[in-house]
C-alpha cells in the first residue's frame, strides 16, 4: 500500500524521485526502494513524507490512493518544460552569439597587426635604403 501510494501521491505532484529525494534528504535510489516496496521510511520520514504531501500518515500507510490525471498538471508541467527549454535555447544563442564575436575581432585584430607590420617593413627597408643612399653621395662628394 505504502509503496503505490509514495509513487502515485509523488506522480500527482508532478515531481521525479530525484526532487522527493532532495526534499527528504535521502538519495534517490532511497525513493526508489520505496516505491518499489522493499524497504520502508521510518516514522519520522513517514510524517516528512505525509506533511509534504498534504495527506494523513493514515493516508499514506492506509488506502490506495488514486492516480489522478488532471490536464492543468499536464499542462503546467509542460509550461514548465517549456520554459526551462526556451531558457536552455537562449544560454545557448547567446555562448555562440559571445564566440562568433571574439571569434571575429581575433581575425580583425591578426588582419591589422599584418598590414601595420607590412607597412612598417616597407617604412623601414625605404628609410634605410635612403640613409645609405645618402651616406655613399657624401663619400662620393668628400672624394672629389
Amino acid at each position: 500500500m505504502l509503496s503505490e501510494n509514495l509513487k502515485n501521491l509523488r506522480k500527482i505532484k508532478g515531481i521525479t524521485q530525484e526532487e522527493l529525494a532532495i526534499r527528504l534528504n535521502v538519495v534517490r535510489q532511497t525513493i526508489s526502494k520505496w516505491e518499489k516496496g522493499l524497504s520502508v521510511p521510518d516514522a519520522d520520514t513517514l510524517i516528512k513524507l505525509a506533511d509534504f504531501f498534504e495527506v494523513s500518515v493514515s493516508e499514506l500507510l492506509g488506502s490506495t490512493v488514486e492516480k489522478e490525471v488532471d490536464s492543468n498538471i499536464i499542462a503546467d508541467q509542460l509550461s514548465r518544460i517549456n520554459e526551462q527549454l526556451a531558457a536552455k535555447n537562449r544560454r545557448s544563442h547567446r555562448i555562440w552569439k559571445t564566440i562568433g564575436i571574439i571569434f571575429v575581432t581575433f581575425i580583425v585584430v591578426n588582419i591589422l597587426i599584418v598590414i601595420l607590420g607590412t607597412i612598417s617593413f616597407y617604412s623601414f627597408k625605404s628609410d634605410k635604403t635612403t640613409t645609405l643612399t645618402t651616406e655613399s653621395e657624401i663619400i662620393t662628394n668628400e672624394e672629389e
